[in-house]
């Protein structure tokens, strides 16, 4: 577990994080999972109570306030300084599901430049 100022964390946790505005004049606090840490910088998924959306289900059960989705299209990285507050933290079927929708994304991009690289180098 890593401490930041007053709050605890550690991966999988899921956080209150500030996220600026697009346009930089304002921060809003979003809820998010985070995946790792490295040299003061966290590495979030965000999370939206739009069941809409893509991503990985999360049940008010794990800890949050509503049923919510984690928008895993939705990953940054963000100062140590804007994590606010810890939730709650992620079961462990949870944390394999994550992983293992990642691990599907990150292997579909890779074959796809692979086959391109390939095509390619046929040519």
């Amino acid at each position: 577990m890593i401490r930041y100022g007053t709050v605890w964390l550690s991966f999988w946790s899921v956080v209150l994080v500030e996220v600026p505005f697009v346009s930089r004049e304002g921060v809003k606090l979003r809820p998010a999972v985070v995946l790792f840490e490295e040299r003061d910088n966290i590495v979030i998924a965000g999370i939206t109570s739009n069941l809409k959306m893509q991503g990985v289900f999360i049940p008010k059960e794990e800890g949050i306030v509503v049923d919510s989705v984690v928008k895993l299209n939705y990953i940054f990285t963000v100062s140590k300084q804007r994590i606010r507050k810890r939730l709650t933290h992620l079961s462990f079927e949870k944390k394999l599901e994550i992983c293992s929708e990642l691990a599907n994304r990150m292997s579909f991009c890779l074959n796809n430049q692979w086959r391109k690289i390939d095509a390619k180098n046929k040519a």
